[in-house]
């Protein structure tokens, strides 16, 4: 909300009489990377598709909704889960990046609401909740390779395709975030166009009764409620890009509004076509399901497509969380969360190299878990980053009401408390269904970004490494 200006030039009634001005609009402080003025900025469509891969990448990885609670219940969880959660996070994204355009993102918001310490805290489970996803993609490109090549099934092969593909993937993302975003662009249609013909042609083939169907009696709610929130979650993750967009007050919620039509339509089309075409066991119903029901519908030549068209989604999810997680470690190092030259910025690409170097060494180191432990730890991690997140949005929007926010969620505080209050509640039930494994890897990973917080501090005090807070004061 912007306040009006008085015009300080103009005549004003005596002293005695005069009433005050209204109050400026608050600026907060926002890191900004001088160097990054340097670069391409990411314009809209480039941007666009960034989104959409830091959340969906297309309808790979939804099978296992169907296998674990029957197609009816798979269908009305991806039409009414984005209301609940996908909407909702992302009208908080466009608000708060366009407040605070600077890299760091979600770390820039609890820093500036609670101070460093939820800062450095909010950076870690962000931090790992992005590398952890990061690992899944070269897997599930692999359980999808492995159909066109069994020799990746397991072994070696398949330990080497991870680590090369991986080192490959992590270089293009060096060369930067401009070639990085329009071969999103490329990706993205590459890996939804089988999906596009194939629910052309399964349409003559629908039975609509299939869709009835809530599969067998004893439902799987974990693995049914992690995979709709792993395939609709992470819409905050571009905050941390945000220094790097092109107009972002502009920019950012035409990108977000878009990525959340093509993210939804690009889930449930597929979806309800498949369920209704193809009559098939739902225990079949794993990760790469939809390339034999690609084969059923219409032939092994679609089959092989999107299956192609699933390595390229696999690529597309990689490069633009690894670009998140990167520039978040450059967005932190502004902060002086991170030491100096945890910021440095590739003299040829412009690009963190620092940040890309860490994600992928974590993401390598955590690759070779089941799939299954990979997206859940991810998702828990990520809860508790939200329910910080949910928190600095109300607190930023209580605390400083009058603050210039180029783009605002329509809706007073109480109807922004209530906005905010559901999707915790579902996250709270997601934390709260997790097995003793992912608890104990979560509360070590907590444990441990507590420890690194406070020796960071102990170093800054101790003077042993080099600490500069950049900040753009508006």
């Amino acid at each position: 909300m912007t306040a009006t200006h008085s015009n300080l030039h103009t005549k004003s009634p005596p002293p005695a009489t005069m009433s005050p001005p209204p109050p400026p609009p608050e600026h907060l402080p926002t890191t900004t990377a001088p160097a990054a003025t340097k670069a391409k900025k990411l314009t809209l469509i480039p941007l666009i598709f960034l989104i959409y891969f830091e959340v969906a990448g297309g309808p790979y990885g939804e099978e296992p909704a169907v296998k674990a609670a029957g197609p009816l219940l798979a269908i009305l969880g991806f039409l009414i889960f984005p209301f609940i959660w996908s909407i909702p996070e992302a009208l908080i994204t466009a608000e708060l990046a366009t407040a605070f355009p600077g890299n760091g993102g979600f770390v820039l918001w609890a820093d500036k609401a609670f101070g460093p310490f939820f800062g450095s805290l909010m950076g870690t489970w962000k931090f790992l909740s992005g590398v952890i996803n990061i690992a899944a993609f070269p897997v599930l490109c692999i359980d999808y390779l492995k159909r066109l090549f069994p020799i990746f099934s397991s072994g070696l092969p398949r330990n080497l395709a991870v680590l090369i593909s991986t080192l490959i993937l992590s270089f293009l993302n060096y060369t930067g975030l401009a070639i990085v975003g329009y071969f999103g662009v490329v990706l993205g249609i590459v890996s939804l166009a089988p999906f596009i013909i194939m629910s052309g042609i399964a349409l003559p083939q629908i039975r609509p009764h299939r869709w009835k169907s809530l599969g067998k009696k004893k439902k799987d709610w974990n693995l049914f409620f992690n995979t709709l929130f792993w395939n609709l979650n992470f819409w905050d993750n571009v905050s941390t890009m945000a220094g790097e967009v092109d107009n972002p007050s502009k920019t950012f919620p035409l990108a977000l509004f878009f990525a959340v039509i093509l993210t939804c339509f690009g889930y449930l089309i597929p979806l309800v076509a498949v369920t209704g075409a193809v009559s098939a066991d739902q225990e079949l119903w794993d990760a790469g399901f939809m390339a034999d029901a690609a084969r059923t519908i219409s032939g092994n030549w679609l089959k092989i497509w999107v299956e192609i068209g699933a390595v390229m989604s696999a690529i597309g999810l990689f490069e633009a969380q690894l670009s998140s997680s990167a520039y978040q470690i450059l967005g932190m190092s502004d902060l002086a969360l991170l030491p100096k030259f945890a910021g440095s910025r590739s003299k040829w690409f412009n690009t963190p190299w620092i940040g890309i170097l860490v994600s992928t060494l974590i993401a390598l180191a955590v690759s070779y878990l089941s799939y299954t432990d990979i997206v859940s730890c991810a998702n828990f991690l990520y809860s508790l980053g939200m329910l910080l997140e949910f928190a600095s949005f109300l607190y930023l929007r209580w605390k400083f009401p009058t603050m210039k926010r180029p783009y605002k969620v329509p809706l007073r505080y109480f109807g922004l408390v209530i906005m905010c209050v559901v999707p915790s509640a579902f996250l709270i039930y997601i934390m709260a269904i997790a097995t003793k494994t992912v608890y104990l890897v979560c509360l070590c990973m907590t444990v441990g970004g507590m420890g690194w917080f406070g020796l960071m501090k102990f170093c800054k005090i101790k003077g042993w490494l080099k600490f500069n807070r950049v900040v753009d004061e508006e």
